[in-house]
């Protein structure tokens, strides 16, 4: 993605103002920012939806897996990524009666056989811990349990790119973690991800980049310790992990030195605190 610019339809400012972003396979890129910075404007634009969908008027370039998203058509776009909504009622199709059927539905679309659907839809329910909602109506579910269907109907279509728009934000801090520890294991099987999310600690130990989304643009970049260590997190809407609140408040109150490099984690907190 270079240089992209997007405005939505009849609107008089642009969301996203020269976005630059770049994503290898097997890597987990994490996005965050504040509340309006435009973040599902950009998981969209990835995706292919900005501007199939959403029109507007869209300018720059966005490549994945090689695919020009501008000359593709939707359908050649999400061949290839996969996107996971906040709102998981928005991605239940609607059109089956099961969580079985509803997982199968992408593979059923494709003329998988059926032998090979079922294998799969098993190995995903399994890995996700939720076979036991198979025989169940999708809408009969908790948010938390629709989030990891929607997820899981991502997954099973192997797609290169997954992007993840607050996967977690329905979810306890154990499913949480369960969907962290899934995107690792997409991106040790070679899948780019890339996750839009607040859980700052979570994102600190998955994340092999952060990015900083503020006022249409990456503001900043590096490693998830790095990024989350900047003094400008909470300028940009970010905010901060309790272990970097902890120590901002020990300097204040000058328990610590000024000068001390601020902790992202619980290992840092414990070898700045124990100082």
């Amino acid at each position: 993605m270079t240089g992209v610019h997007y405005a939505y339809p009849d609107a008089d400012h642009e969301v996203l103002t020269g976005v630059d972003l770049s994503v290898d396979a097997g890597q987990v890129v994490g996005i965050v920012g504040a509340s309006g910075a435009g973040k599902t404007t950009l998981a969209k634009s990835i995706a292919g939806f900005i501007p199939h969908s959403e029109g507007g008027e869209l300018t720059g370039s966005v490549v994945v897996d090689g695919l020009k998203v501008a000359d593709a058509t939707l359908a050649q776009v999400v061949s290839r990524v996969g996107l996971v909504t906040q709102n998981p009622f928005n991605q239940i199709s609607g059109a089956k009666y099961t969580v079985r059927e509803e997982i199968a539905f992408g593979l059923e679309n494709l003329g998988v056989p059926r032998d090979e659907m079922s294998e799969r839809v098993d190995a995903v329910g399994t890995r996700l811990g939720i076979r036991e909602l198979f025989e169940r109506s999708p809408y009969a579910l908790s948010g938390g349990q629709m989030q990891l269907v929607a997820i899981a109907s991502m997954m099973i279509m192997a797609p290169r790119v997954l992007v993840m728009d607050e996967p977690t934000s329905q979810l306890d801090p154990s499913g949480s973690r369960l969907v962290f520890d899934i995107v690792n294991g997409l991106a040790d099987d070679g899948t780019a991800v890339v996750i839009f999310e607040h859980k700052l600690e979570l994102l600190r130990e998955h994340a092999d980049v952060l990015h900083v989304l503020a006022d249409g643009v990456i503001a900043r970049s590096g490693s998830a310790r790095e990024v989350l260590a900047d003094p400008r997190t909470d300028e940009w809407g970010v905010g901060s992990t309790r272990f970097t609140r902890a120590a901002r408040r020990a300097i204040e109150q000058k328990l610590l030195p000024a000068t001390t490099a601020l902790p992202v984690s619980l290992e840092d907190a414990k070898a700045v605190f124990s100082k």
